[in-house]
């Protein structure tokens, strides 16, 4: 996968969880998780390269909270267009 995403999940029309794709090799799969904190948790592949980011409680998660785990894994911010499936929740 090329580019990163936002997947939100919704049940009775509340957002209940989020994952934000990030780019990675095919096939590569997650094994390992880390928690960032703020219900931010941190995919990981054997290789240690990031995959993607869960938003465990996406209606109290904020773009900063999401853009200072992105500025760690060394990711470009995520851009108002990225959010706006999460915001609209």
């Amino acid at each position: 996968m090329k580019h990163r995403y936002l997947e939100v999940t919704y049940r009775k029309g509340k957002a209940v969880a989020a994952y934000l794709y990030l780019p990675r090799v095919v096939g590569a799969s997650a094994v390992r998780t880390e928690d960032a904190g703020n219900g931010l948790r941190i995919d990981y592949d054997a290789r240690g390269e990031a995959l993607g980011i869960e938003l465990t409680a996406p209606q109290l998660a904020t773009v900063e909270q999401l853009n200072a785990v992105m500025a760690m894994l060394g990711q470009e911010p995520i851009q108002a267009q990225e959010w706006a499936p999460l915001k609209a929740a």
